[in-house]
């Protein structure tokens, strides 16, 4: 009897062993699995980060080359229109000018 209970405790030993080890086995396989989702995930938010930066330099670029080109032509704009404007105050002022020399 004592040894059909030490074969018994032995082959239940041994089963438990096997057991343990091949959950050790799918811990190892999960835990590297994760590890691998991780570090691919953080390659990709790092290639995310890269390329967002790239495009906001480029966009920032053209904004600035934008509005450049934008404050230069309204100076443009503003030159003209203050000339015209003086011209106009000129010619008003001359017309004034002759109206009065005609009623003396």
């Amino acid at each position: 009897m004592k040894k059909r209970l030490l074969s018994l405790a032995a082959v239940v030993l041994v089963a438990v062993t096997m057991n343990a080890q091949t959950v050790k086995q799918e811990v190892k396989k999960d835990a590297k699995a994760v590890g691998n989702a991780v570090e691919k995930g953080a390659k990709a938010t790092g290639e995310g980060v890269k390329d967002a930066a790239k495009w906001t330099g480029k966009t920032a670029t053209k904004g600035a080359k934008a509005t450049k080109k934008g404050v230069k032509n309204a100076a443009k704009w503003t030159e003209k229109t203050a000339k015209k404007g003086a011209n106009a105050v000129s010619d008003t002022y001359k017309d004034v000018k002759d109206d009065i020399k005609k009623k003396d």
